[in-house]
């Protein structure tokens, strides 16, 4: 009765992108001042949770809405539940039942939760690095096995297993539960890692890392390090993490002699515990590749708790990210990320700056740029110039995979910032304490389950140009 019902309103199941049908809209007859919503029907979650579902939306039953602010809503809501990352599909529909009354439908498409992936990556810093710094040398790729389970209980828990070889042997589990009260309010999530190096970045000299590789082949680097974050979520739009964590890293006495400055202890073994807390603002129409909306990240990391003989810092993050739809074809993005450390001097594997993602300059993609304060300001301006579903379904029949989505966009980019060296070495000081900026042209590529790749070509105030290749939006 449910699907006649939708069937003879004339609606169906759209992309997270469209619009509530305008029938509904006050400004043709019929469609009422004020409504109340009756029942919320869900179609589609198979294994998601109704509770996972209902905790986005900004509406509930038996309660009067004016019709322009309930049309908002929706909208919202259509987008916080497709940035669950659990659909690719989400609609919700309002059915009139009565002259102020309503049924809501919402309707998903799950995603495919169990995704085992082959590792087969490149170690550097960027496509650009192993391109153009490292010759292209196949010895610097990491290749391994990946199991990823995005809603082991239908309660959106995830769980990630990766084992890894090549150039940077490692093994990842991690596991977080968003909710583990009835209020769904409050998280949890834990984390291993371990991994170790035979090359490794000792410095950088001329603003370019400096890898060293011991004549015998030895391990150069171990590194162990284990997590638990808790996570507070009150409103919809803001999150709050608080996150301890253990870090051992093992170095062989040959990096030392390298660069006596990689710790700064007098040891060849470094360990600490750190806390960080994180206030997370995020309104975004899409994670994986937004284009309306905003992003606010403040974060503050004490290193050394209780135990500060080996290390005792302080680090402190900003991220604000501001996304302008000017119509379904442009919008404009600008974002603003900044890095300050208290001390003048830290353990080579603490040492931030621009090239060191998140934050780079486009054009200076081969280079780094260290020191203890950075900021960096990112603008691009899109155009969407293609935009279409490839139907696969009789190909694959698998309802998951029936549908390729691919949407190109032509970007105009500009990107500047500065980064303060306290300690002005003189080997990098080409970049340091200077102002620098990049700017070029790109395509960017948005396609099956978010996947993005970026074809820029971009140039920087130093007169260097060259072509560079990604695979994340920049911001």
């Amino acid at each position: 009765m449910l699907v006649t019902l939708i069937l003879s309103f004339g609606l169906g199941p759209e992309s997270v992108y469209a619009q509530v049908d305008t029938s509904f809209s006050p400004a043709n007859t019929g469609t009422p001042e004020k409504v109340k919503v009756n029942n919320i029907f869900i179609i589609g979650n198979e294994k998601t949770k109704k509770s996972i579902i209902l905790r986005e939306l900004d509406f509930t039953t038996d309660y009067y809405y004016d019709w322009d602010t309930f049309i908002e809503i929706i909208q919202a809501d259509q987008k916080k539940i497709y940035n669950l990352r659990l659909f690719t599909e989400v609609e919700i529909t309002p059915l009139l039942t009565g002259e102020d009354e309503a049924e809501v439908v919402i309707t998903v498409k799950e995603r495919w939760y169990i995704l085992p992936s082959i590792i087969f990556q490149l170690a550097d810093r960027n496509f650009a690095e192993w391109w153009t710094n490292q010759g292209r040398d196949f010895s610097r790729v990491n290749f391994g096995m990946r199991l990823s389970h995005n809603n082991v209980a239908g309660r959106n828990e995830k769980l990630k297993f990766a084992g890894q070889l090549g150039f940077t042997k490692a093994l990842d589990i991690q596991y977080s539960k968003p909710y583990i009260d009835k209020k769904q309010k409050h998280g949890l999530a834990a984390q291993f890692t371990f991994y170790n190096n035979k090359t490794l970045a000792i410095k950088s000299e001329n603003n370019r890392q400096v890898f060293y590789t011991s004549p015998e082949e030895n391990v150069l680097r171990k590194n162990i390090a284990a997590a638990i974050r808790y996570t507070y979520r009150r409103s919809f739009y803001n999150f709050h993490f608080v996150t301890l964590a253990f870090n051992h890293t093992w170095i062989n006495p040959s990096v030392l002699e390298e660069n006596p400055n990689y710790f700064q202890h007098g040891s060849n073994t470094l360990r600490y515990l750190y806390l960080t807390y994180t206030f997370r603002h995020d309104r975004r129409d899409n994670v994986a590749y937004a284009t309306d909306g905003e992003l606010l990240v403040l974060s503050a990391t004490k290193y050394g708790v209780f135990y500060t003989k080996e290390l005792d810092e302080i680090e402190v993050n900003l991220t604000a990210n501001k996304y302008f739809k000017i119509n379904d074809k442009f919008h404009f993005n600008t974002g603003l990320t900044a890095n300050w450390f208290l001390s003048e001097n830290q353990p080579y594997t603490l040492v931030r700056g621009i090239g060191y993602n998140p934050n780079f300059i486009r054009g200076y993609e081969l280079n780094v740029i260290e020191g203890q304060q950075l900021y960096v300001h990112k603008n691009s301006f899109r155009w969407k110039f293609f935009d279409y579903d490839f139907d696969i379904s009789r190909t694959v029949p698998l309802d998951q995979f029936s549908t390729i989505p691919v949407r190109l966009y032509l970007s105009a980019n500009f990107d500047h910032g500065f980064v303060k060296d306290r300690n002005e070495i003189p080997a990098n000081a080409r970049l340091t304490n200077k102002y620098l900026f990049g700017y070029g042209l790109g395509i960017d590529l948005v396609g099956f389950y978010d996947a993005v790749l970026r074809f820029e070509y971009s140039l920087n105030n130093t007169g260097g140009g060259n072509f560079f290749f990604n695979f994340k939006t920049p911001f």
